[in-house]
Parts: structure tokens; C-alpha cells; sequence
């Protein structure tokens, strides 16, 4: 049975940091791409950060150079340490998988927004 649950979203105020988790089982992670994204209440989903097997990565512009996605393969696992929080990061933070057998590219991943497989969520608030 394919899961992805997502862990470590609470509430932190502006300028501080979180770590998220994305907990992987009945697949093989190594082929498959990660990516994390996001949905704010009353707005669309968003991509934000993805992760390709070799590693390579892509942001969207509003995290660039605040967060960073990493993966370890044999804990199954993929992070995303998110720093310098704003208030405008506040959303439900998903992860989601997708095989590199149907030749998408970590980039269209999280433009597109494309995943196989999805977790549950975890809720990120920013706020003082």
C-alpha cells in the first residue's frame, strides 16, 4: 500500500524555522520524484519545492533561497527546511511522488503541480 504522511507543521512565529517530514512506504523512492506544495485557505495549490532522484532541485520564486528539500533514500524519507517563515507561508503543506517513468522533469512536477501519489497534509502557521 503506497503512503506518504507528512509530519512536523505547527505554528511558529514570522522569522522562525520549521522541518518538515514526508514519510515514504510501498514504493520504491528511488524512482520516484518528491515534491513538496502547499494550499493556502481559499487558494489555489501551489508548488513549492521538488526533488528529482539525482538530487537536482527546483523552488518556486516565493521560497527560493528560504527553503530547502533533501531526501534520504534509505529512510524513505524527504524533508523541507523551511526558514525565515512569513506569514504568508501559512497553508496545508503536501507531499507527493512522481515515477520518472512517465517522463516528467522535476521542474513540470511542481510548476504542473503532478504527483501520483499524495499525502494528507500538515498544517503550517505563521503568525505572532
Amino acid at each position: 500500500q503506497v503512503q506518504l504522511v507528512e509530519s512536523g507543521g505547527g505554528l511558529v512565529q514570522p522569522g522562525g524555522s520549521l522541518r518538515l517530514s514526508c514519510a515514504t512506504s510501498g514504493f520504491a523512492l528511488d524512482y520516484y520524484h518528491i515534491g513538496w506544495f502547499r494550499q493556502a485557505p481559499g487558494k489555489e495549490r501551489e508548488g513549492g519545492s521538488c526533488i528529482s532522484t539525482d538530487d537536482s532541485t527546483y523552488y518556486l520564486d516565493s521560497v527560493k533561497g528560504r527553503f530547502t528539500i533533501s531526501r534520504d533514500n534509505a529512510k524513505k524519507t524527504v524533508y523541507l527546511q523551511m526558514n525565515s517563515l512569513k506569514p504568508e507561508d501559512t497553508a496545508v503543506y503536501y507531499c507527493a511522488s512522481r515515477s520518472i517513468f512517465l517522463g516528467t522533469t522535476v521542474r513540470d512536477m511542481c510548476a504542473r503541480k503532478v504527483g501520483d501519489y499524495w499525502g494528507q497534509g500538515t498544517q503550517v502557521t505563521v503568525s505572532s
